[in-house]
């Protein structure tokens, strides 16, 4: 993989480099947010590691951006804070997962690579109940004629419920299919962030609710109770 790191602590990003050249990867560092921008539009890298706190541009103005020019290329922030309300901002605009800081750089490495596999993957058929309408081949989701603005993470876990439609979907199960199993080391929040993302966008009035939590083991999609 082609890594951008954008950080403005020199010795973070100098270990993250490393550790990615250890890994058989190759990084390109920027210390802040504008000649990180700049160095994204012109090395086109596979993924993004993008800290929050930048000089120039912060991290979230530099995904607005991105996104904002139509680069899909998927982003890892880093975030010394674990405010929930910061974590739900980044999302949003649309980096695809987050780390907070202290973290272990062999869950960095693996959390990229499950980034990018997950960019990489390409489905080809559509999936529907009622009125929702997963398009795996578009990567697209619909509630009747209202496409709904997802980002690769949300789509996944929308996705990875609807192909087991009508089955409880445990927890476990549900980090597995979207993170990777060989990524064990998801923040206990993550999961209960996207899913909360994903239903004020997905599963809120006016439509019906079908997204349905089981408690004490996870989530199932079902036809909704008239």
């Amino acid at each position: 993989m082609r890594l951008l790191i954008v950080e403005d602590d020199q010795k973070m990003a100098d270990l993250i480099r490393r550790a990615l050249e250890e890994n058989g990867h190759s990084g390109r560092v920027a210390y802040d947010g504008v000649a990180g921008l700049n160095l994204a539009r012109a090395i086109a890298p596979d993924a993004i590691v993008l800290d929050v706190m930048l000089p120039g541009l912060d991290g979230f103005e530099v995904t607005r951006r991105l996104r904002r020019e139509g680069c899909a290329v998927p982003i890892l922030m880093l975030t010394g804070r674990d405010a929930v309300s910061d974590v739900v901002k980044g999302l949003n605009l649309g980096a695809d997962d987050y780390l907070t800081k202290p973290f272990s750089l062999k869950i960095l490495i693996a959390r990229l690579e499950a980034v990018v596999r997950r960019a990489s993957t390409v489905p080809s058929n559509r999936l529907q109940i009622e009125d929702l309408i997963v398009d795996l081949e578009e990567h697209e989701a619909w509630r009747g004629r209202a496409k709904i603005p997802l980002t690769r993470t949300e789509f996944d876990i929308l996705a990875f419920l609807m192909k087991r439609v009508g089955h409880v979907v445990t927890r476990e199960a549900l980090i597995d299919g979207v993170w990777g199993e060989t990524d064990r080391h998801i923040e206990n929040n993550t999961l209960d962030v996207f899913m909360k993302l994903l239903r004020s966008k997905a599963d809120s009035p006016p439509y019906k609710r079908i997204i349905q939590t089981v408690r004490g083991v996870g989530y199932t999609i079902r036809e909704a109770q008239h």
